[in-house]
């Protein structure tokens, strides 16, 4: 028999404010430092508002090591947020694979799930973003790493990682969030389809959902008029209702 070992420690950064809280949820490894995590910060501070960003287990300055991690681990990084950290209720802002941690967060604490907001969302990743070969490669060979623009090192996708996103998929129906949701995409992304963002307005179930497409936006979407629209949706999503 084994001792249980300790979940890793997350870092994470809390601006007091009004609420609901703002919680900034990262893409696939990113991390709290990010040019619209800060953004969003700074507006927070300058308005009074409520917000937190936090690392992942293994990403950043939190605890563990990055290739041990799972989809369905830093959903719970996120619910531990939610249910230690935060009180009352909170604006989920979902940053491409944080928009999938986003909506399983949302389903799995609907009452204390205020509004949503999606920044190139990328729910299901792991079922339409690699190649059947690649698929293959993960499973015989454990992992695979692929160059990617954000980096000058390769983005490296595990095995553990892809089981465990393609075990929590939930797109592939009718989407059981009742919050209103809004779903920011660049046109120019050339990571995330923007007609993703499209598909899943129309599975949400809730009634109140929009879909703002940025003809010239690309994944990131972290320029200044990009910054304003984000801010803008989480202004919308957070209105008393």
């Amino acid at each position: 028999m084994t001792a249980p070992v300790d979940p890793p420690r997350l870092a994470y950064r809390h601006t007091p404010g009004a609420g609901p809280t703002i919680l900034f949820l990262p893409g696939y490894a990113s991390d709290m430092s990010g040019s619209k995590a800060l953004a969003i910060e700074a507006w927070a501070q300058a308005t009074g508002r409520a917000f937190l960003r936090f690392d992942y287990a293994g990403c950043g300055e939190s605890e563990g090591a990055f290739e041990d991690q799972t989809l369905a681990g830093w959903r719970d990084d996120a619910l531990m947020m939610v249910d230690r950290v935060l009180s009352g209720p909170v604006v989920l802002v979902g940053s491409s694979m944080g928009g999938w941690i986003m909506l399983l967060v949302a389903r799995d604490r609907p009452d204390r799930v205020a509004g949503l907001v999606g920044i190139a969302a990328a729910p299901d990743f792991t079922d339409w973003g690699f190649t059947a070969d690649e698929k293959m490669r993960i499973l015989a060979e454990g992992r695979i790493a692929r160059p990617t623009p954000y980096s000058d090192q390769p983005m490296v996708t595990t095995r553990a990682f892809w089981t465990s996103g393609e075990a929590n998929r939930i797109a592939f129906g009718t989407v059981p969030i009742d919050a209103p949701v809004r779903l920011i995409h660049g046109q120019r992304d050339d990571d995330v389809p923007w007609t993703r963002s499209v598909d899943l307005a129309a599975k949400l179930r809730s009634a109140d959902v929009q879909t703002w497409l940025v003809k010239d936006g690309d994944h990131r979407l972290s320029r200044p008029q990009d910054i304003d629209l984000i801010l803008r949706a989480i202004e919308h999503v957070s209105r008393p209702r």
